[in-house]
């Protein structure tokens, strides 16, 4: 949809240039941004706003972070990139410090989400055909209805998303879609002897933070264990603290400082991150899996010219650094339940919100009306005004991410400015 905005200001000359001269393939909010600092980001004009949707969980240390800017200027003044046809003084650090920090025994580095999904697909495929003995070209993995990957050509092949998916075939086949939280379809989908994964989101983020039932993960993994079916987790925006503990897939655990020190709830089998990663200073993504899994992968079948460089290493050391030393995920947890009780409170006696949902500060209101009014739009619209910035997912749920560096004295002033402009909309 065209932003053409036809005032003189210095906001709509740069959303204008970005109307003519860029492709079409997003509908942002109208505010362009030119600085962010913690939980706050500044518009052209000086307009200071609460950063609540974190560039989809990408700067969960907050904006600008000096630790990992550090890292960044440091390295890009020494090196910045090799290829992988030499190797570099920053690379082995790195994938010794991401593997004994999420404990796995491989990591294969990528620049962002997408590619690590599609590194995650090829995985599991040549895995399927070396190790679990499938007849080559007959391996399937199973996904979930409503899912969101990313878009690229195999990802919107599984895509039930209207918008990413048609007019984009023909589409990559192998996959088998079965419905979200349902374990019932899950074991079904299991007995076929070619499938090789299932990958799923613990969060589903795209769809409006649709979180699953209690224990659906868990029976998930056991069941792909049973089967020989590798347990394939997508935590791009889900893991690095976002939900209230390391990764989504740690489940309830008991971890003092919920930073996968204990048992998690469920150990994928080859787990996918990135996002904040690098605390949104710099495309950083990748896969991790053991030895078993991940040395089917020999030189010649995948690569990336960027993956893995030394500023991408270096960023990443200090955006796990960060997570750890300033207690990130015990503070998503604390505040996630601080929000969504100031929430439900206010449901309650509200006739324009049906539920506030989520886990840790990943959460999403869903807002009374149906997917394709506007009103979701046009609250978020008055957010902005009052200086909250948000977005809406699937026309009538807006998503609440903000960075975790938020103070809880912080958040509940964006509470009290979320459900004002809330009020403002009750019939």
């Amino acid at each position: 949809m065209s932003q053409v905005v036809k005032s003189k200001s210095r906001s709509a000359e740069l959303m204008n240039l970005e109307d003519k001269y860029g492709a079409h393939n997003y509908h942002p909010l109208p505010v362009v941004l030119e600085k962010g600092e913690g939980v706050y980001v500044w518009d052209v004009d000086g307009k200071k706003y609460f950063d609540f949707l974190s560039a989809y969980s990408a700067v969960n240390q907050g904006h600008c972070h000096p630790k990992i800017i550090g890292a960044l200027t440091e390295q890009a003044k020494t090196l910045t990139l090799t290829s992988r046809a030499f190797f570099s003084s920053e690379l082995g650090e790195y994938e010794k410090f991401i593997t004994e920090f999420f404990g796995f025994e491989k990591v294969l580095p990528m620049n962002t989400g997408a590619e690590a999904v599609e590194t995650a697909i090829k995985i599991a495929r040549k895995w399927g055909y070396e190790k679990k003995g499938i007849a080559h070209h007959n391996a399937k993995i199973i996904v979930c209805e409503n899912n969101f990957h990313g878009r690229t050509t195999t990802i919107i092949s599984f895509s039930n998303d209207a918008d990413a998916r048609e007019g984009f075939g023909p589409y990559t086949g192998g996959f088998v879609r079965i419905p979200y939280d349902d374990i019932d379809a899950l074991r079904e989908a299991l007995t076929d002897p070619n499938v090789v994964g299932f990958l799923a989101e613990p969060i589903q983020g795209e769809a409006g933070v649709y979180v699953p039932s209690e224990g659906y993960l868990a029976k998930a993994k056991a069941l792909c264990e049973k089967y020989n079916v590798l347990f394939i987790a997508d935590e791009v925006q889900t893991g690095i603290a976002r939900t209230g503990r390391l990764l989504a897939t740690c489940g309830n655990c008991s971890c003092a400082e919920k930073d996968c020190s204990g048992t998690p709830e469920v150990k994928a089998d080859i787990l996918i991150l990135g996002k904040a990663l690098s605390g949104g200073v710099y495309p950083v993504s990748a896969v991790l899996a053991n030895n078993e899994i991940m040395n089917v992968i020999r030189p010649g079948n995948h690569g990336s010219t960027f993956g893995g460089n030394p500023v991408a290493a270096a960023v990443a050391i200090a955006a796990l650094e960060v997570v750890k030393e300033e207690k990130l995920t015990e503070n998503a947890d604390h505040l996630g339940r601080v929000f969504r009780a100031e929430m439900n409170k206010f449901i309650t006696e509200s006739s324009v919100v049906k539920l506030v949902r989520g886990k840790g500060l990943l959460n999403a209101v869903v807002i009374n009306d149906d997917e394709d009014s506007d009103t979701a739009w046009n609250i978020c619209l008055a957010l902005r005004d009052k200086g909250l910035l948000a977005k809406p997912t699937h026309g009538n749920i807006i998503r609440f991410a903000p960075p975790l560096v938020m103070t809880e004295e912080q958040l509940l002033d964006c509470v009290s400015i979320i459900t004002e402009t809330l009020k403002e909309f009750e019939a």
